[in-house]
């Protein structure tokens, strides 16, 4: 893999005032060298070039050429990848960019996979499998709070707690394994209450770590939340004050929105699509058949349900079905029209939030906001929190390790052989060094990395 220089297109395909593609590998200046005609007096050669300098100049082929730039020259180690890379930054029409590409690859590179230049940069030991996959989130983060958590981890502040944990389950593993080879030499009582006590440490550190799981992934990928109520009840005009831009047509006429509606927006820092329904009743004809089918369907992908039922009329068989169907699902009642004389009562549901709002004179929307956010985790996100806040590969990692570590502790106090004692917790360590890439597997990383974007 090392032997070959690959370069890709480190910047988003399409028409922009710039565009850089990037290369990397032993062949990455020698390639470079062979398209850069340096601008002005300079003569210097790229290969030659200190490292970490910009070079003015044209990229040309076949005595053509394709475009003026600047060229970044970094030499290894200190790169991203720890191998030589050149960065050519040039105008960024997409004939122009990829007239460049195709020159650098002409020259002797080969296009980069997705994610490659990570993976090198994890393989060299640059960054560690945490690392790398900071830098995807860093890239996707859509929200103030996933920015900061993928800064954290990017830091390498989950990678430090991890191979802490790593470590002392080493020591344990290390303990247990000088008595298997020395069989003859009894384990002192001591030193196993000491063994299970450090046991127990780690386990309830990844009961810690667990805990942040549901939170992290909300953070990385935003939840999303369907409005749903009978016709006219106000679902367009809470969308448009949620936006706070209106994005839905509002109208008197029961029955406008005929097809879903999904926009996002920030709410409490975190990303919610919210998904504006075009009615669950009874259809009047093939469209409206359409649009209640992509109804159900979002109502099947949210995370929270969102009932908007109009307080200035009573009830009506549609809200009660609609207040009967959904118990199984988280559910905010929103009683809108709060400007209005209240004809509904107290409406119930269990397991609800009620938040009274009125559209139309802005009122009780940042309520509602604060009660999607508690109706997905209650409390604050701290700045610890977000040091530690774990993915869904960590956290299918870590309970195999906590599985492994109950075991392995169950073993221990019933006094079994060390050598069935053993088998456990390796299992756990290795489930552990799995988050970190201290034990991987080539379909694993194959996995990661195939997430990324060509040029990262």
């Amino acid at each position: 893999m090392f032997d070959e220089t690959i370069a890709a297109i480190a910047t988003p395909l399409g028409q922009g005032g710039l565009a850089i593609i990037r290369i990397s590998g032993d062949k990455a200046l020698a390639i470079a060298d062979s398209l850069f005609a340096p601008g002005g007096k300079s003569k210097t050669q790229l290969a030659k070039a200190k490292s970490h300098t910009l070079h003015y100049g044209h990229i040309v082929r076949d005595e053509r050429r394709l475009d003026e730039v600047m060229v970044s020259v970094m030499k290894a180690p200190a790169t991203f990848t720890r191998e030589d890379i050149v960065e050519i930054s040039c105008h960024g029409g997409i004939r122009s960019t990829k007239a460049v590409l195709d020159a650098v690859l002409d020259g002797g590179a080969r296009l980069a996979l997705p994610g490659e230049f990570t993976k090198r940069a994890f393989l060299h030991g640059r960054i560690d499998l945490t690392q790398a996959e900071a830098v995807a989130d860093l890239i996707h983060a859509r929200t103030d709070l996933a920015l900061s958590a993928a800064n954290e981890q990017l830091a390498g502040k989950l990678s430090h707690r991890i191979n802490q944990l790593r470590d002392d389950l080493m020591h344990v593993l290390s303990h247990v394994e000088a008595h298997i080879d020395f069989p003859d030499e009894d384990i002192e009582p001591d030193t196993i209450n000491g063994l299970i006590s450090k046991l127990e440490n780690a386990g309830g550190f990844i009961d810690e770590l667990l805990a942040t799981a549901n939170e992290g992934q909300l953070i990385r990928r935003g939840i999303r939340v369907a409005i749903i109520g009978r016709p006219n009840a106000g679902k367009s005009s809470l969308l448009n004050q949620l936006l706070g831009r209106d994005r839905a047509i509002v109208s008197a006429v029961a029955g406008t929105t005929r097809d879903t509606i999904s926009e996002e927006a920030q709410i409490r820092g975190i990303s919610v699509v919210f998904v504006d329904t075009a009615g669950l009743q009874e259809a009047a004809d093939a469209i409206e058949r359409e649009g209640i089918r992509r109804s159900r369907e979002s109502l099947g992908q949210a995370d929270i349900v969102l009932h908007v039922l109009d307080s200035s009329e009573p009830l009506t068989p549609d809200d009660e079905t609609y207040l009967a169907e959904f118990t199984e699902r988280p559910r905010i009642l929103v009683l809108n029209k709060s400007d209005l004389p209240n004809q509904l009562g107290q409406a119930e549901a269990n397991d609800s939030i009620t938040v009274s709002v009125s559209c139309l004179e802005n009122n009780g929307i940042e309520e509602l906001k604060d009660a999607i956010r508690n109706r997905i985790w209650d409390g604050k996100i701290t700045s610890e929190m977000l040091e530690v806040m774990i993915n869904s590969r960590h956290q299918e990692a870590l309970r195999r390790a906590a599985d492994s570590l109950q075991t392995t502790l169950e073993q221990l106090r019933a006094d079994t052989p060390l050598d069935l004692v053993a088998v456990d917790l390796r299992i756990g360590t290795n489930a552990v060094g799995e988050i970190v890439g201290r034990t991987t597997t080539e379909d694993l990383l194959d996995s990661i990395f195939s997430t990324f974007c060509i040029g990262k």
